[in-house]
């Protein structure tokens, strides 16, 4: 094998394969853990058969997550059993909650990283290689958050993470616990990532962090995300998309630069969970129905076009048939035209796994299917509402088995929202804008065809 220096550290040329599970910010960690490893002098792949170790990074934020991480370790080993790949590293959020149970239950897993450890992985692959059994569990609240990446989305696309954790403490969720509190990174090292994204083609730059809307407010420094929206702003992206937005810090001058700034698309992802009050104040958030509307309608005001996206919670302690039915109703007034609906998980750690009234599964699971097909309704209307406009939709090439182009229009995130497929005389290459008029509609996504 070849040797490389890195550090002052002799190192050998491992092929490293790595599996991002979970979102998009876990991507970012992925990215990162990628590009240390080709720092190092690593070969890196997206295969683990035939790779010296695979990085497998998890998410473990609900039940059906954690089944996800758990079916692939035991994939992973299964090539591991078949002579395929040597030795199999587990990071991020399965391993910060689970530790114990990991070395444990499954003896698969040769090492480990937490959440506060993403930059330890050379060390922890030298580790593997030497025999040992590595695990690396800094401090979940002091991370470093900057340096490079290599970014495996599309080359149009990127995300950029602004902040880090959380602070919010909602009963439900487990994050703050995993991720530790919320950081933002400096304003200065967003820009200087954005301006290397832009200078690599991006053209649609997505604003992430589990609560974008309180960026800066931890610095103290007189940053915040208006202030940062309008930097990014004056570089060369196409489009700038945000997620995600908390109701109560929805201000009315992020409102006034959201709807001015021509490159902030009017696509907002806010998560409500719910409308009822008490099941609102037991799930420890911060507004109320009546603010809930009124920022819609403020919304709405300032951006006649937005297109709201939002999460829900089905099933949360003490939800009663008439908490449900007004979450229905609130529903089919507000039309909000994208939503995750979620069944609530009973999650270890969490204020609401003691929280008397539990939801028996089967009516949780059936609520999720009734708000499922209310919002299904909702999002067709709006869709043949669209038919006959002309829009935007940024390419993403073309679709062999449809046998037609796909594309995404403004209010179409990747991997969530809807796609827009359409017909074109010439050829379209992935990431172009182009214009299509609009002319059907098909299991939830559009259908149209070019206009020169």
């Amino acid at each position: 094998m070849t040797l490389w220096n890195w550090g002052g550290i002799s190192l050998k040329q491992y092929k490293v394969a790595f599996v991002s599970l979970g979102c998009a910010k876990n991507l970012v960690n992925t990215e990162q853990m990628m590009a240390l490893c080709r720092e190092a002098g690593y070969e890196i792949t997206g295969e683990p058969a035939g790779a010296d170790v695979a990085v497998l990074n998890t998410c473990g934020f609900i039940e059906s997550a954690k089944s996800e991480a758990i079916d692939n370790i035991l994939e992973l080993a299964r090539l591991k059993d078949e002579g395929k790949l040597k030795k199999l590293l587990v990071a991020g959020c399965l391993t910060q909650r689970y530790r114990e149970e990991i070395k444990e239950e499954l003896p698969e897993v040769d090492g480990m990283l937490g959440t506060g450890s993403y930059t330890d992985v050379v060390s922890a692959v030298e580790e593997l290689m030497a025999g040992e059994h590595p695990e690396h569990f800094g401090d979940i609240h002091r991370t470093y958050e900057d340096g490079e990446r290599i970014v495996t989305t599309a080359p149009y696309t990127a995300f950029l993470k602004i902040a880090e954790g959380c602070s919010n403490g909602c009963a439900f969720c487990i994050i703050p616990k995993l991720r530790g509190r919320y950081r933002s990174r400096t304003m200065e090292s967003l820009l200087h990532e954005a301006e290397e994204l832009a200078e690599r083609g991006v053209k649609e730059l997505i604003v992430i962090a589990q609560d974008i809307t309180r960026y800066g407010l931890d610095l103290g420094d007189g940053n915040s995300l208006s202030k940062l929206l309008k930097e990014l702003c004056k570089l060369p992206f196409r489009w700038i998309r945000l997620h995600y937005l908390y109701p109560e810090a929805v201000t009315d001058e992020l409102i006034e630069t959201i709807a001015s700034e021509r490159k902030i698309l009017h696509y907002l992802d806010i998560p409500i969970q719910h409308c009822n009050d008490a099941i609102l104040s037991a799930m420890r958030r911060r507004t109320t129905k009546a603010e809930l509307i009124a920022l819609f309608d403020k919304l709405r005001a300032a951006m006649p076009d937005v297109v709201i996206r939002t999460s829900l919670i089905c099933g949360l302690p003490g939800e009663t048939d008439e908490a449900f039915e007004e979450l229905c109703d609130f529903l089919r007034e507000q039309k909000l035209q994208r939503a995750g609906v979620f069944q609530y998980s009973r999650e270890e750690g969490t204020l609401a796994a003691k929280m008397e009234d539990q939801v028996d599964d089967d009516v949780a699971r059936r609520r999720v299917e009734l708000v499922v097909d209310l919002q299904s309704r909702v999002m067709d209307e709006w869709n043949e509402s669209r038919l006959g406009e002309t829009v935007e939709v940024l390419c993403e090439g073309f679709d062999t088995q449809e046998g037609c182009y796909v594309g995404r229009t403004w209010a179409d995130s990747p991997e969530i929202d809807g796609r827009v497929l359409f017909t074109a005389g010439g050829v379209i290459p992935a990431g172009e804008f182009v214009y299509v008029r609009l002319t059907g509609v098909s299991d939830g996504d559009l259908t149209g065809e070019i206009e020169e």
